[in-house]
């Protein structure tokens, strides 16, 4: 059997794809949300960013599989902040380490 290679990290290039601070990030504060595609190929497009547990679903989304832009059309600084404590109960400490090495802001909570 030839040797297997390992898959690359899902973490690979995260950290590129954060702005580079909370500023930048213009999303919405209310109201609905159509994700493209290539970002809800499985499961829901559409959320309200009004109710928690969707916005929470959305920013996870983004924080996950999104690009910088997607980050910064989608995700809103208030409420990414309010959430971060819940953000973080629910994604892997990995990934949301790097998020609070680029935005120290969301550590501080």
């Amino acid at each position: 059997m030839p040797p297997t290679e390992a898959l690359p990290s899902r973490l690979l290039g995260v950290a590129d794809r954060i702005p580079a601070s909370l500023g930048l990030l213009a999303g919405p504060d209310q109201g609905r949300v159509s994700l493209p595609v290539r970002l809800a190929w499985s499961g829901p497009a559409e959320f309200d960013v009004s109710d928690a547990r969707q916005r929470l679903t959305l920013y996870r989304t983004l924080m996950d599989c999104g690009q910088r832009d997607d980050i910064v059309r989608y995700v809103n600084a208030d409420l990414l902040r309010r959430d971060w404590p819940r953000i973080c109960r629910l994604t892997a400490r990995r990934l949301t380490r790097l998020w609070e090495r680029k935005l120290p802001d969301l550590a501080a909570r």
